[in-house]
């Protein structure tokens, strides 16, 4: 270390490197600390409240105004039934034996479905799918006729009605035929008037109840410990963990009060636990899909292909000229089994599964040999996650 005449400069450069040493390390904690909080979620991202959900609506309707492109009525007889019966009821009464004589190129039968959210109330809009059940050929340009859409319970929630909207084209001509997306669905925004509420009782008395969206024992703990330690009051805790995906949670019984704790509630952040580990596979399209907390253990893996041919070679026997015999055709078969040599990989403990099926599909494994692999991996204990086949 430099030192002046009087020492002042040495310790004040000791001090200066003292000062930068203790802010490096408070840079790292803080560093730290941020990469906590990145991984924290808010609770409505994690939990909803119990008793809030959607309830499916579906109904039956026709779709009219198409170009040619409806159903096909010898084929669907229901709709022409279905336009029978509107007819009727607007005071066009047909006789029932010209229902076979009707060809209603442009209409369509369709089913309606829609999602009813939470808190719904008369006079709403909300979105609705039209899907046809027929043989339509498009919906593009059709417009759907006044539909009821019925609940479970068989009640009419909402109306719906309106100009359908289909993400498509198509065209034809000669023979040939060229078409983009979808064509026999589409959907109306805004396409139904909700008709009916459906109640929906935030809490029980005095509690609400939070529902994780994955069971986890850990994570229900945590979201225990946030809640009361943002929301607790000097009379004592107010979240307890009932199991490992409810949480019941003490709110204020009047309404604007339970809102007001309620949405401070879900934007509180809690970290998870880690998730479980897992790998899903899909046979049909060979996909491979898994998280982080996947890990491998070692193991050696072989794979070998075993072939089988069969090949027919005709031959001909031609007797000698004034031999007086016939010219013969005989078949020889001839069979050989192959076996590839089955190349041998060494799994190192804590190697990455994606690398792992890198390698194996280097070595020639389809998706049925993949899938055969991490099975007989996961029986032998070398792959610490849940598999899954889909």
């Amino acid at each position: 270390m430099y030192r002046s005449r009087d020492g002042v400069s040495g310790t004040r450069s000791g001090l200066a490197g003292k000062y930068l040493r203790q802010a490096a390390i408070l840079a790292c904690l803080a560093s730290t600390f941020a990469s906590f909080s990145v991984h924290a979620e808010r609770i409505k991202d994690i939990a909803t409240v119990q008793g809030i959900r959607h309830n499916q609506l579906i109904g039956y309707g026709l779709v009219v105004g198409l170009d040619g492109s409806g159903d096909q009525t010898t084929q669907t007889p229901f709709t022409t039934q279905a336009m029978l019966n509107m007819l009727s009821q607007m005071g066009a009464n047909l006789p029932l034996e010209t229902a076979s004589t009707i060809q209603l190129k442009n209409v369509a039968a369709v089913m309606v479905t829609a999602s009813l959210p939470a808190f719904s109330r008369p006079g709403q809009g909300i979105d609705v799918t039209i899907s046809s059940i027929g043989n339509a050929k498009s919906l593009r340009g059709g417009t759907l006729l006044m539909t009821p859409l019925k609940g479970a319970d068989g009640q009419v929630y909402a109306m719906a009605q309106g100009n359908i909207l289909v993400g498509g084209a198509g065209a034809s001509s000669g023979g040939n035929k060229a078409q983009v997306n979808h064509l026999s669905a589409g959907r109306i925004a805004g396409g139904a008037t909700v008709e009916r509420s459906v109640p929906t009782p935030v809490g029980q008395g005095q509690y609400v109840n939070y529902e994780l969206n994955q069971t986890d024992f850990g994570t229900a703990k945590r979201m225990v410990e946030v809640i009361n330690r943002e929301m607790g009051s000097a009379a004592g805790p107010v979240a307890e963990a009932v199991d490992g995906r409810r949480i019941r949670v003490m709110a204020p019984e009047s309404a604007d009060a339970r809102v007001a704790f309620m949405g401070r509630v879900e934007n509180l952040e809690v970290q998870p636990m880690q998730s479980i580990a897992k790998v899903i596979v899909n046979p049909r399209t060979g996909s491979v899909v898994m998280n982080q907390a996947v890990t491998l253990e070692n193991c050696a893996v072989a794979h070998g292909n075993l072939s089988v041919v069969v090949s027919t070679d005709p031959s001909v026997s031609q007797p000698g000229a004034l031999s007086g015999g016939q010219t013969v055709v005989t078949n020889q078969t001839d069979i050989q089994i192959k076996q590839d040599a089955g190349a041998l990989m060494n799994v190192k403990a804590g190697a990455n599964l994606s690398d792992v099926v890198k390698a194996l599909n280097a070595l020639g494994a389809n998706p049925q040999d993949l899938l055969a692999i991490l099975q007989a991996m996961k029986a032998a204990g070398a792959l610490r996650a849940d598999l899954e086949i889909i």
